[in-house]
């Protein structure tokens, strides 16, 4: 039996005093009349515990908000694009002149059913972040596979502002190849203006360093030297050095499954094209300042510039081997040239001293010079200077 029965059986059946039942149940005598006016009108449902909510809410969310909430999100999700509380509270501000707190849109999605409790992550502050102070600072590339309706399989190339997200250059390519991205960058820079920095893995087309200890550079990284811009790459098997280009192929990709399957590599550019429209100008970054939109950060501050060094030469020094027929191989800008030494000298241990086209072989035990020239780039078989052997003139017996 409720405290509540017991307070009204007491002074209606056994009919004793308010201020002696308020003193026995320790309740206030105006609880009691409270009660006994209930019991009047309700009968035995006076009993029951009543809600606490409040006859009205005036600061309630409208029931049109709420609709807008449940549209915004649906078409966001329709569109490929992210659609969590924060980007609809962001729509919300900027189209629609309303402010909603992410809680409070949250819980509306939530209760139409349309997101389901995440489990707790780690926290923002368990995270390192490295973010460039200035657009053109770094620019990070990378790229990634996407197939076209007929299950060809097309690789897309990104080229990303380091600092705003911005992004640069998205290209589709089958595939992506050295010269590709030579070109992309040089088109790249014509347009923005040259970095100060890159930031890529370890594939062929950006550095030869991993191309079978050769040590020589392939055609985007001398660009680079010539433009005096800094490499940098990832460590092995560390791809989250390039995280920020990484993030954004999901969210290229969560895009591109929401569209009509392309048919062809220049449908796929030009929904290539459409996306970097709407991922520049449109869609709100979550990891930019106030939500803004990567064009809104890239034009904000002004862009750094590469410090070129003393001299952009490109130094080293190669162990190597002349081989049976008497050459030895050096690659320079991606490209393997035959330098030939003599047959005198095969298997001859050698050094390569390699300043950009000045090219020096020497003998690797005694120190002897064998052969001095400069590199010609557009030939593979490095001519020797030497007049060719003139031809028989005498007629055979």
């Amino acid at each position: 039996m409720s405290k509540n029965r017991l307070v009204i059986t007491a002074v209606i059946t056994e009919r004793r005093p308010v201020a002696e039942v308020a003193a026995t149940y320790g309740v206030s005598r105006s609880w009691i009349y409270e009660l006994l006016a209930r019991h009047r009108t309700d009968g035995d449902t006076a009993f029951q515990p009543r809600s606490k909510r409040p006859k009205s809410s005036p600061t309630a969310t409208t029931e049109a908000t709420v609709e807008l909430i449940i549209a915004t999100r649906t078409q966001l999700v329709d569109q490929g694009l992210d659609a969590g509380a924060t980007t609809i509270a962001w729509h919300l501000q900027h189209h629609h002149q309303l402010t909603v707190s992410t809680a409070t849109i949250w819980r509306h999605l939530r209760r139409a059913g349309l997101i389901e409790p995440a489990p707790k992550k780690r926290p923002k502050s368990s995270y390192i972040r490295f973010q460039a102070d200035q657009p053109n600072e770094c620019w990070q590339s990378d790229f990634t596979h996407w197939r076209l309706a007929d299950r060809t399989d097309i690789e897309v190339l990104a080229w990303l502002d380091d600092h705003s997200r911005f992004v640069l250059s998205l290209t589709a390519h089958r595939p992506v190849t050295g010269p590709a991205v030579v070109d992309t960058f040089t088109r790249t820079v014509a347009t923005h203006g040259i970095p100060a920095s890159t930031l890529t893995d370890n594939g062929l087309v950006y550095t030869a360093r991993f191309a079978g200890g050769r040590g020589g550079r392939n055609a985007f990284e001398t660009l680079l030297a010539e433009l005096g811009v800094a490499q940098k790459n990832s460590k092995p098997n560390h791809p989250t050095t390039c995280g920020k280009v990484e993030r954004f192929h999901q969210t290229l990709k969560q895009w591109l499954t929401r569209q009509p399957q392309a048919a062809t590599i220049d449908e796929l550019q030009a929904q290539l094209d459409t996306f970097v429209e709407i991922y520049n100008h449109q869609r709100p970054h979550r990891s930019l300042p106030n939500r803004a939109t990567p064009a809104t950060i890239y034009t904000a501050r002004p862009k750094a510039t590469p410090t070129p060094g003393p001299d952009g030469h490109h130094h080293r020094v190669r162990v190597d081997r002349v081989d049976t027929t008497g050459k030895v191989t050096l690659r320079h800008n991606g490209r393997l040239h035959h330098i030939g030494i003599g047959r005198t000298h095969a298997r001859t241990h050698v050094l390569l001293l390699v300043d950009d086209l000045d090219i020096r072989v020497i003998d690797a035990a005694t120190g002897e010079l064998l052969r001095a020239l400069e590199l010609d780039p557009t030939r593979d078989y490095q001519p020797t200077g030497l007049p060719r052997s003139r031809k028989r003139t005498t007629p055979r017996p």
